[in-house]
């Protein structure tokens, strides 16, 4: 069985016949394969007789009842592809094959108003499908095709309508790079220079607007070329913001593509600037944003305060938005100055508007509010803080007793040895100092043991602590 495949054949004009060469059958997207020339096969075909009426005649002419020794017509004759110099074409087998086979099939084109049939190959070939090339743009032919045995080539399969050469129209694509799908960004003075690349055949036509205008040829230059068209402005102004659209034409189609371009400069400084408020070490200021933004949005103020002393200015906001603010940490006793920057997104105006006054930090004046004094009455009646302890003593050796007692008006303090007075025996002394009692017994002996008394005495009462004192005599051997 025959397979579909394909085979090449170049053409340089009709009257020229192409070289005696067959190509090899090559494997179609199908998988079928051409099949191989037996050794009967590969005999020269006898050769076919010229047809005797010219191509405006194929339709009318009836070809002979092809005998059972040669094959049938081939089937679905159909053009596959036309270029700017190419032709392909491709069949099917013919439903009888003959009773000495197939022997391959040839491939005739006649150019539109000749009579001469020029054959694509001088030997049949295997295949279903053939290339024509070398062509020439605009020329117009009819092609046929005959199945050849051994016996002869039987009638031919031949296209109703001629084919015209003619170049593949391509639909206009247009390319527009990544960067350029957002607003392009470019600063007074720099060059723009935008490359828009494309596809279409054969060569279009690129045209150019601003923001729906004709483009101002003597500031933009354009060059456009098969696949790419180039829009440049050496030297970009504001007025060259806004919305560029380039069309491509061909033949009926068109395809769009806007390109929004913003130029940017330096914005102006705030219009005005006052100090609303000095309280404490802090100041309100108050702004009016700039009359000329620089041709897009600000991206906000710095503010800078200076004191009258050094002169130097030091940053306190950065990109701040609002336009009032307050100023916090001032030194007392100094004088501020302070200025706003405009900024966007080319930097910081050239310039700053600086408040005409100066904000004086002042010392407060502290004045001393005395509230009433109101006395306290610290009087209270004796009480003892710390009692007389216990005590034992060594006879001869002088020993002291301790005791604290808290009173107001100042207390009389009086001791009492088991009950009496002893004030004025200079065997005792007595005394009383910040509230501290002591009694001074000198060289005690046995019979100064007893219960001692301290008693303290003021005009809101009394009170008394005792004690024992005992004075062990030493122990003889």
């Amino acid at each position: 069985m025959t397979g579909k495949a394909n085979s090449e054949g170049p053409v340089s004009s009709p009257e020229k016949i192409a070289p005696d060469s067959t190509k090899a059958p090559t494997t179609e997207p199908s998988g079928e394969v051409a099949a191989a020339e037996s050794p009967e096969q590969q005999q020269d075909p006898e050769p076919q007789k010229p047809a005797p009426a010219a191509p405006a005649t194929l339709a009318t002419t009836k070809p002979e009842p092809p005998s059972e020794d040669v094959p049938s017509v081939p089937l679905q004759l159909t053009v596959e592809d036309v270029s700017h110099s190419s032709l392909t074409v491709s069949w099917e087998p013919p439903e009888k094959l003959g009773r000495l086979g197939l022997q391959g099939y040839v491939l005739e084109f006649c150019q539109e108003g000749a009579s001469e049939w020029v054959p694509v190959n001088a030997r049949p070939v295997m295949v279903t499908q053939q290339t024509i090339r070398n062509l020439t743009l605009g020329d117009k032919f009819f092609l046929r095709v005959a199945a050849v045995s051994s016996a002869g080539a039987g009638p031919p399969a031949v296209l109703d309508q001629p084919v015209h050469i003619q170049e593949i129209t391509e639909a206009p694509k247009i390319r527009v790079p990544r960067h350029l799908r957002q607003t392009y960004i470019r600063q007074v003075g720099e060059p723009v220079n935008l490359q828009i690349p494309f596809q279409a055949k054969p060569k279009p036509q690129a045209t150019w607007t601003h923001n729906g205008q004709a483009l101002d040829t003597q500031r933009v230059n354009v060059r456009s070329g098969d696949q790419d068209t180039i829009l440049f402005i050496r030297s970009a102004q504001r007025s060259d913001s806004g919305h560029y659209e380039l069309t491509v034409h061909l033949e009926g189609l068109e395809a769009k593509a806007t390109i929004d371009i913003l130029v940017i400069e330096k914005p102006g400084p705030p219009s005005s600037i006052k100090i609303l408020d000095v309280w404490g070490c802090n100041a309100a200021l108050e702004w009016t944003p700039p009359q000329d933004t620089g041709n897009t949005e600000l991206l906000g103020y710095t503010v800078q305060k200076a004191d009258k002393k050094t002169g130097q200015w030091f940053t306190v906001l950065e990109r701040y938005h609002p336009t009032t603010c307050t100023i916090s940490d001032l030194i007392i006793g100094n004088s501020y100055s302070f200025r706003v920057f405009s900024e966007n997104l080319c930097g910081l105006s050239d310039s700053a508007i600086t408040t005409k006054e100066l904000a004086h930090i002042r010392k407060t004046d502290i004045a001393a509010k005395p509230k009433g004094f109101i006395e306290r009455d610290f009087s209270e009646a004796p009480s003892f803080t710390q009692p007389l302890a216990d005590h034992t003593s060594t006879p001869g050796y002088s020993t002291q007793l301790f005791c604290s007692v808290r009173a107001s008006p100042k207390p009389k303090i009086i001791w009492m040895k088991n009950k009496m007075d002893i004030q004025g025996d200079p065997k005792y002394r007595a005394v009383s100092e910040q509230g501290v009692c002591t009694l001074e017994i000198r060289k005690p002996s046995p019979f100064d043991s007893g219960v001692y008394t301290c008693k303290a005495i003021n005009v809101l009462g009394e009170a008394s602590v005792d004690c024992r004192l005992e004075v062990k005599a030493s122990a003889t051997h």
